[in-house]
């Protein structure tokens, strides 16, 4: 039974610094190296996207901000902002919405949801409206309404084109009804100065929707879009639901709409800068 004694040894356990010493570090990933994308949802490296911010699997355009739109599209230090410091005005006194939009305001560096200003396009002069989708998701305001209704205004008298990128997810319901008349308020801008023959060139980028969509956004005498862009009025599922089918897959897309004659082109971001000096240049011509 010797054979079968349990022998006993004696334990060492290391100091804990010693212990330290031997696990191995792990390696430091920074945060947001990778983002999914929307169209395909394939994971893209974020340096891969480059400045355009664009899927290298699908082509899919992501999000960006106005001024980053902004230093893609014009000529550099040829921007001249216009009405950067209206007023804003709370007029139905909605709980809560002055202080959203001072949130807005220190997020995104903006006073409104847009930016209006005259600038160059590989030097052709052109009046310039951009929207931004992160202020309140470029909801359609009183001050929104008036910056682009004088954009317009001040083109017709120096006689230039206006190109306006839109990105909205419709009216601002905080101002109601109010909100609503800036639809009729920008169509009237925009039919005067289509009377005195000037070019009016909308690019429609991901969201354009609700109100907008349903009026200065499709009222460009050429209209371009991002590669899979939404652009529609109503909600897919409120659609749905009232006429109680089954909608495409590809419904209220960039795509669909150029192949049932609502847009004329889809351009990539990285080729708009080049499509809108064509443009430009005939229109001077």
């Amino acid at each position: 039974m010797g054979l079968f004694k349990k022998r006993e040894y004696i334990r060492i356990t290391p100091a804990p610094s010693q212990q330290k010493s031997k696990e191995i570090a792990k390696p430091a990933v920074p945060d947001n190296m990778w983002e999914k994308c929307p169209g395909c949802g394939k994971p893209i490296y974020r340096k891969k996207m480059g400045v355009e911010r664009i899927c290298s699997h699908c082509g899919y355009c992501f999000r960006i901000g106005a001024r980053e739109r902004l230093n893609l599209v014009v000529d550099a230090e040829s921007f001249e902002e216009w009405d950067k410091n209206l007023e804003f005005v709370n007029p139905l006194d909605f709980p809560g919405y002055s202080e959203k939009h001072q949130i807005a305001q220190k997020k995104t560096g903006l006073d409104e949801a847009v930016i209006t200003g005259k600038a160059s396009i590989e030097g052709k002069e052109t009046i310039i409206g951009i929207m931004d989708s992160h202020f309140i998701m470029g909801s359609m305001s009183s001050l929104v309404g008036e910056k682009i209704t004088r954009a317009f205004e001040k083109a017709e008298q120096l006689k230039l084109p206006v190109v306006l990128f839109t990105a909205s997810g419709g009216a601002r319901m905080q101002e109601g009804i109010i909100s609503l008349m800036q639809m009729a308020k920008i169509s009237g801008a925009v039919k005067s100065h289509s009377d005195t023959g000037l070019l009016y060139v909308t690019v429609l980028t991901d969201p354009t929707t609700g109100g907008v969509t349903a009026s200065f956004a499709m009222q460009g005498d050429i209209i371009l879009a991002e590669p899979q862009a939404l652009i529609g009025f109503a909600g897919r599922r409120v659609i749905e639901q009232t006429i109680g089918q089954k909608l495409p897959d590809d419904f209220q897309r960039a795509e669909f709409l150029l192949e049932h004659g609502f847009i004329d082109k889809i351009v990539p971001r990285n080729k708009i800068r080049e499509q809108l000096s064509i443009i430009l240049d005939l229109h001077e011509r």
